[in-house]
């Protein structure tokens, strides 16, 4: 009886239509090098958890009964993507504006998708999963809740994480956080001050 070859993280996106398209292009032979040694993790790694814990925004992907997808954007302070054990993150599902797209789209089909991007550092991070809506448990909710954030969260989004893979920084635009600016110039600001109070003190007539 011949051996049915058990499927690895990366075949969620590498399917045999994709592996033809890379044998094609030329690039095959090293994907298959790299399922064969490390592979995508299909756990959440203290690094992944490291990277998540600094996130302020993330684009969370979806797809209806029929496979149109959709995308959105979901944003909040740091640490309010959190990871409840190494294959499931959760989040508070801010109130918006009532669409309820990417809820429906979850009741039909869960497959679902996060993409993690870091400008600063340029780094992204690639999430496959499926995911759920949870919104009869309010202890869970109020667990997740940011404190003090002015916003109302009506339920949760659960997301299982199935295979993950970190990409290279090719292309990234670098972009700094409107505090980070803010952080670097109130440091230089203050830097310019004390320089200028030095030279002050060395013009200054002496004093016998």
């Amino acid at each position: 009886m011949a051996t049915i070859p058990r499927p690895i993280p990366s075949d969620i996106a590498f399917t045999p239509t994709v592996k033809a398209f890379q044998q094609r292009k030329g690039s095959r032979h090293a994907y298959a090098r790299m399922e064969q040694s490390r592979g995508w993790p299909n756990a959440i790694t203290p690094e992944l958890q490291g990277f998540i814990a600094e996130i302020r925004s993330f684009y969370l992907a979806t797809a209806n009964a029929d496979g149109q997808p959709y995308i959105q954007h979901r944003g909040g302070p740091v640490g309010f993507l959190h990871v409840l054990d190494a294959q499931t993150l959760a989040f508070a599902d801010f109130s918006g504006n009532k669409q309820f797209i990417t809820s429906g789209n979850l009741a039909d089909n869960p497959k679902a998708f996060i993409f993690l991007m870091d400008y600063a550092h340029r780094q992204r991070i690639k999430i496959w999963g499926e995911a759920r809506i949870v919104d009869d448990q309010p202890e869970l909710l109020q667990r997740l809740m940011p404190t003090d954030y002015p916003a109302k969260a009506e339920q949760v989004v659960v997301f299982k994480v199935l295979a993950w893979d970190a990409n290279c920084p090719q292309h990234i635009p670098v972009r700094f956080e409107a505090a980070q600016v803010k952080a670097a110039l109130d440091e230089r600001d203050a830097r310019i001050r004390a320089l200028e109070q030095e030279v002050a003190r060395l013009k200054a007539p002496a004093h016998d």
